[in-house]
């Protein structure tokens, strides 16, 4: 007989947040079997916590090495437009790489935030599908992709005349544990005037920045919560 445990990963980028249940993937962060009877046959509503393995409370620590196992790879790519320094819209593209294999999954994104939303690919997903300003997801298997494409009115111009892309946080999160994730991100603001300022977090190992004419990337490896801000101004003639 399959038991199921409801887990909960939250992933968040522009205002989008991921949720899970139902998974049925064998990993170190499963309660086995037995532990799972014996809290269904309790009365607790929480389930046990793993008291002998160190896991992540939610604190930001960059990895200083990779993990060997496959992990949900979060791949962003952001246009911004000469008008977003008006109104702050932006497009942007984003793909879910490595889902974990769960039976029901929700991308729910923040209301008047977000507008043509569409998904644009998926693969091993027996269904998905936009629904109000959430992608739904039926049955993810193994080597799981989605890919959706939408507006978000994400850029802030600051008081100071320069402008902030703010995103996160980013998080995978089991329990009361927070595991490894792999974020990327390329930012392209062409035409805009616009030149890089500053990151936070700063470049380190772990979180790389890579900076361009008018082209800002960075590829962060992570557990715990990030949070991440780009901060432009603009080029005076």
């Amino acid at each position: 007989m399959r038991i199921s445990v409801m887990i909960s990963i939250a992933l968040l980028l522009l205002g989008t947040q991921l949720f899970a249940q139902g998974s049925d993937q064998k990993s170190a962060e499963e309660l086995t079997t037995e532990q799972l009877e014996k809290w269904f046959a309790s009365d607790d509503i929480e389930p046990p916590v793993f008291q002998n393995i160190d896991v992540n409370e939610g604190n930001l620590v960059f990895l200083q090495t990779k993990p060997l196992d496959d992990v949900h790879h979060h791949q962003n790519k952001i246009i911004i437009e000469p008008e977003s320094l008006q109104n702050g819209w932006v497009k942007f593209q984003q793909c879910h790489h490595n889902l974990d294999k769960v039976g029901r999954a929700q991308i729910l994104f923040k209301k008047k935030k977000v507008k043509q939303l569409k998904i644009s690919s998926y693969k091993n997903i027996k269904l998905a599908w936009v629904e109000n300003n959430t992608i739904q997801l039926k049955d993810i298997h193994e080597n799981a992709e989605l890919c959706v494409t939408a507006e978000s009115q994400a850029l802030i111009a600051n008081k100071d005349g320069s402008y902030s892309l703010r995103n996160g946080p980013f998080m995978r999160r089991f329990l009361d544990g927070y595991y490894p994730l792999h974020v990327t991100m390329n930012v392209s603001f062409m035409g805009t005037g616009l030149y890089l300022k500053s990151t936070s977090p700063l470049p380190q190992h772990g979180f790389d920045v890579l900076q361009k004419t008018e082209h800002v990337s960075y590829d962060a490896w992570f557990e715990g919560r990030l949070k991440t801000e780009l901060r432009f101004h603009r080029v005076t003639m």
